[in-house]
């Protein structure tokens, strides 16, 4: 595993034990990179169930202002701060330990509003279908504040899986299908520009 494109390009990410977190493969993630080449410059990026980073570090890697990493398996956490401190990134990104929708109703009671992100992107476990359902949901009703005007959600699941067409107010835009995986884009139902 290893970083595609940008400033820590070719730079190699460490991976947690086990089989309980499941790395975004290179392919995919340049293509998810390749749809929102246009929008990272400058973003606010989240990367929910973070694992080891990958995401996320490739969106920094990539030029977005900020990444905040919500995780919270322990090994997860230790791959993640051992690939940034590998990286010798020190700025420009907050990690959440804890569970993703713990984070979002944390989010959403911040003063004087919630801390908000133009790009979102979530990769829980394949098989926590629940979690799907339940950090969709949260982002498309109770903590869509969290979301700037435009934003754009980003879900990886399995491509035999698919994920609702509309969480709330948030409707899938666009469906990218790649091996075993997909990704499911998400807006705003009153914001749905193209991704």
């Amino acid at each position: 595993m290893r970083i595609i494109a940008g400033r820590y390009r070719s730079r190699v990410l460490e991976a947690p034990l086990g089989l309980s977190t499941r790395p975004t493969s290179d392919r995919l993630r340049e293509t998810l990179f390749n749809v929102l080449a246009p929008r990272l410059q400058g973003a606010a990026f989240v990367d929910l169930y973070a694992g080891s980073g990958a995401v996320g570090l490739e969106a920094l890697s990539r030029g977005a202002a900020s990444v905040t990493f919500v995780e919270r398996a322990p090994a997860a956490l230790k791959a993640l701060r051992a690939n940034l401190a590998q990286l010798g990134i020190g700025s420009g990104f907050r990690i959440q330990p804890g569970s993703v929708a713990s984070f979002l109703r944390k989010a959403m009671e911040t003063s004087p509003g919630p801390i908000a992100y133009e790009l979102v992107f979530l990769d829980p476990p394949y098989e926590a279908e629940r979690e799907y359902e339940v950090t969709l949901g949260l982002l498309g009703g109770a903590a869509a504040a969290v979301l700037t005007p435009g934003a754009v959600v980003i879900a990886e699941h399995r491509r035999k899986e698919p994920l609702e067409e509309r969480y709330g107010a948030l409707e899938r835009t666009r469906l990218l299908e790649q091996g075993d995986a997909a990704l499911s884009f998400y807006a705003l139902g009153t914001d749905r520009r193209r991704t």
